[in-house]
């Protein structure tokens, strides 16, 4: 287990590979665990980085850390602390939600942004997400029951609860996905078809997306696209990374077996 001191608490990482850095952010149920089978097939081309965020796993349980802005001002510290400039963000979840407001104040540490499951606004949570009790009861309502995923989701049972809802207080005051399209940050916005918690978009949404964001829906998957469908993700999340810098995730070749979406 590898960890940093950031103001005197303990944050927890992992990290795997060499080359251009990708930071992995967990979202409101479990830890950096899930993203295990993501980051190995990312460590052949990246170097690949997983952190638990303020309150997740075996990183510090910090109360007056666990808005959107503390978030976010701690994956800034770990970078500085770690001497890396700029970086592309996969977020899922509150995740997501971390990695819109980094590159809302620093766009220019952020090579691309993939989201999956994250809300674009507040209404974009259903209500039930946006008033649950604990990660406990997300994970009951979210997950699967395979061995995989419980295995995968077993850092659960140490998520601080009042961490979910201090990134709910936050997304609820701040529009943050409207200070990330005023930026030419290429973002992918990836979503379950059948995700009880962050349903895709309405129609008319992905419509109003600027040039440099694109929208993708996976068929099969629920909340958990990374366990649902894995080497589909995975897929999808190599061929986003593979783009050179600065190019539209619309510029993606169509693969049938995304079943995409394109707007």
């Amino acid at each position: 287990m590898s960890v940093v001191f950031l103001d005197s608490a303990i944050v927890h990482y992992e990290v795997l590979g060499k080359g251009r850095p990708v930071f992995f952010l967990h979202g409101w149920v479990g830890s950096w665990k899930y993203w295990i089978p993501s980051m190995q097939v990312t460590a052949t081309s990246y170097r690949a980085y997983a952190l638990d965020l303020w309150g997740y796993g075996e990183t510090a349980k910090s109360p007056l850390g666990y808005g959107l802005d503390q978030q976010a001002d701690m994956l800034r510290s770990f970078m500085d602390k770690m001497g890396i400039g700029k970086i592309a963000l996969v977020g899922h979840g509150l995740g997501g939600l971390v990695a819109f407001n980094f590159a809302k104040r620093w766009p220019a540490n952020v090579d691309r942004v993939m989201t999956i499951g994250s809300p674009l606004e507040y209404e974009g949570a259903t209500t039930r997400l946006r008033t649950s009790a604990s990660a406990a009861d997300l994970m009951d309502w979210l997950a699967s029951r395979t061995p995989e995923a419980t295995a995968a989701l077993s850092d659960t049972s140490k998520c601080d609860s009042l961490a979910i809802v201090g990134s709910m207080t936050s997304l609820q005051a701040n529009n943050l996905f409207g200070a990330v399209r005023q930026t030419d940050i290429p973002c992918l916005f990836v979503y379950g078809q059948t995700d009880p918690a962050v349903p895709p978009p309405p129609g008319d949404k992905p419509a109003n997306l600027s040039h440099m964001m694109h929208q993708v829906v996976l068929e099969g998957s629920g909340h958990f696209p990374m366990m649902d469908e894995g080497q589909k993700f995975n897929r999808l999340l190599i061929d986003f990374l593979a783009l050179e810098s600065g190019a539209s995730p619309q510029d993606l070749s169509l693969k049938d077996e995304w079943k995409r979406r394109v707007r």
